[in-house]
């Protein structure tokens, strides 16, 4: 890869090359190439089980040869409906190196989101858990499903936790699922005991061929399958290993909260740690107090995650009783970073914070700050090596000038194929030479930092003027008693739109509407000041913390339109 000299090359350190000559080579290959060169290392830690590169290797295989047994041919569409465990690794790596393609799908999917994803997708088959399993038999007769392939949290625990787990589950889901071994049911344990483990090889073109169908949110319609290739998802990951260059191969642990079935955590934690031959540390599901224990047992290095994460940890009244100074970096990313949380981490654990940007059709990283040298807080970095970013006028294909806002586009090896069956969509933010356009409002300065001002759709216009919700949601951040802020913009007769805040207060603390409108007037033009405050216990969220602006915005049309019958009666 060849790349242009630009304005934010000059602020790289040394180490890390504007440039890099990526290997084109399937994503399994690292496994492969990691059960090798560190086979007896550990690889995976859940709940007490380890798990070391070459038992996942053997596991991988055996999967592989199981699906391929099956009649998986190349390219074929298999689910992985899994949260963060032994399966959801061996399964990834599995499905590739049998030739298929993954879908990551949300665990917490309900019915209807589920079955709309296998059929868009073709899916072929699908692994999930057993507590799951219910919902995958409701809606397959509807999808291309073949084979389900069951599995549990317990397959993986050390002796006595995988005897004393179906307890805990059946109190927790109030069930107990035993699924039996058919001709399209296939239990995990059953599989691989049964498997030869010997997998036909499969001729792959890295730049051509899919390893994924990730799924982005679907704020606005139906959600859309973004195709990634082979080379797009080992592009970004060797792009991450050269902005982590402190990170030495085998030496780093990776804390493994941010899902799997989510980009980021996908490419991040998982794809960079098996390139890496780090051990990995596995959590299902995101409790406080549980990860606050874990960093102070383990001793992770490494930990990728997403503002409310972090924000969650720091005001966790037990916080002082634990010893997070392991830890060395942290890339944050699928939501603003706050510089008072930046701040505030690094404090408690003596380790480097810094903001990152991404999105699902970029594999997801474009850009970062630097995480030892020349950082900027505030702005979300500078693009990754071989990665071109400009800012385009609004609607329109010509570039602003350096400080004005726009919408920011990107080029790179990591920038996605297209859309899953649908090439009108892709059309609209993918041109012929490249470039994608990401949707989001930000600018350049003149030493060539970026910034998110906000999603295009998120800017509220309230009496002419453009408020950017990010901008307000900072001064709030500031604010002592205020944990966690977000803005929307809802429907005003006389100006077109008004600014809301959502507003959870840190615990034990109190502050009024009127309290938190005189700091932001002190702070922020008086347009941008929000007329509406809302005080909430917790904000809707994804599964990597985000919080979903979006549901808010809904839940407000709603409250609206229930009130229209009411005002006209």
């Amino acid at each position: 890869m060849t790349m242009e000299t630009r304005s934010w090359h000059k602020h790289y350190p040394p180490e890390i090359p504007t440039s890099i000559a990526y290997d084109e080579k399937p994503l399994h290959h690292f496994l492969e190439e990691s059960a090798k060169n560190y086979g007896k290392k550990k690889a995976l830690y859940f709940m007490g089980k380890e798990l070391t590169y070459n038992e996942v290797y053997e596991d991988t295989k055996g999967f592989a040869s199981y699906l391929q047994k099956l009649g998986l041919e190349k390219g074929d569409r298999v689910s992985i409906m899994l949260p963060n465990c032994p399966q959801s690794v061996i399964a990834y790596y599995g499905v590739l190196m049998a030739g298929g393609v993954v879908v990551q799908t949300n665990p917490l999917y309900m019915e209807r989101e589920l079955e709309y994803q296998l059929k868009d997708s073709e899916a072929k088959m699908i692994l999930c858990l057993d507590v799951l399993y219910p919902k995958v038999a409701n809606v397959k007769a509807n999808t291309s499903v073949e084979h389900v392939f069951v599995t549990g949290i317990k397959d993986y625990l050390p002796f006595p936790k995988n005897k004393i787990y179906p307890f805990i589950q059946r109190r927790q889901y109030q069930m107990l699922v035993k699924p039996e071994q058919s001709t399209d049911t296939h239990i995990w344990k059953n599989m691989l005991d049964e498997s030869s483990g010997q997998v036909a090889p499969i001729d792959i073109d890295p730049k051509e061929d899919l390893a994924l169908l990730q799924y982005t949110g679907g704020t606005t319609g139906f959600p859309k399958g973004v195709m990634l290739t082979h080379f797009n998802l080992v592009a970004n990951t060797q792009m991450s290993v050269k902005w982590l260059y402190k990170s030495q191969k085998a030496k780093g642990t990776m804390l493994a909260i941010l899902p799997f079935f989510h980009v980021y955590g996908m490419t991040v934690v998982m794809n960079f740690s098996v390139m890496m031959g780090n051990k990995m540390i596995l959590m299902p599901k995101f409790e406080p107090e549980d990860v606050l224990k874990v960093i102070s047992k383990q001793k992770p290095t490494l930990f990728p995650g997403a503002p409310t994460i972090y924000i969650a940890l720091l005001n966790h009244p037990d916080l002082k009783k634990y010893d997070l100074s392991s830890i060395e970096a942290c890339i944050s990313g699928s939501a603003p970073l706050p510089i008072e949380v930046q701040e505030q981490f690094e404090k408690v654990t003596g380790g480097k914070l810094v903001e990152g940007y991404g999105l699902t059709e970029t594999s997801p990283v474009t850009h970062s700050n630097f995480i030892w040298s020349n950082r900027v807080s505030g702005s979300i970095g500078v693009p990754w090596p071989d990665t071109d970013a400009k800012i385009l006028k609004l609607d329109s294909e010509e570039e602003a000038d350096h400080g004005d806002i726009g919408e920011i586009s990107v080029k790179g090896p990591q920038v996605m194929k297209g859309y899953w069956n649908r090439q009108e969509e892709t059309d609209q933010v993918l041109s012929e030479d490249g470039w994608f356009r990401t949707g989001d409002m930000g600018y350049v300065n003149d030493n060539g930092y970026f910034y998110i001002v906000d999603r295009k759709k998120d800017m509220i216009i309230a009496g002419g003027y453009n408020i950017y919700p990010r901008e307000v949601e900072e001064i709030l951040y500031e604010h002592e008693a205020v944990q966690e802020a977000v803005i929307i913009g809802i429907p005003d007769p006389y100006r077109g739109e008004t600014v809301k805040a959502f507003i959870v207060k840190k615990q034990n603390s109190s502050v009024t509407e009127e309290e938190l409108n005189e700091f932001c007037r002190k702070n922020i033009a008086a347009f941008k000041v929000p007329r509406i405050y809302e005080f909430r216990e917790e904000l809707p969220k994804t599964a990597v913390g985000k919080i979903l602006r979006r549901t808010l915005v809904e839940e407000e049309k709603k409250k609206l339109e229930d009130q229209k019958p009411l005002q006209n009666s």
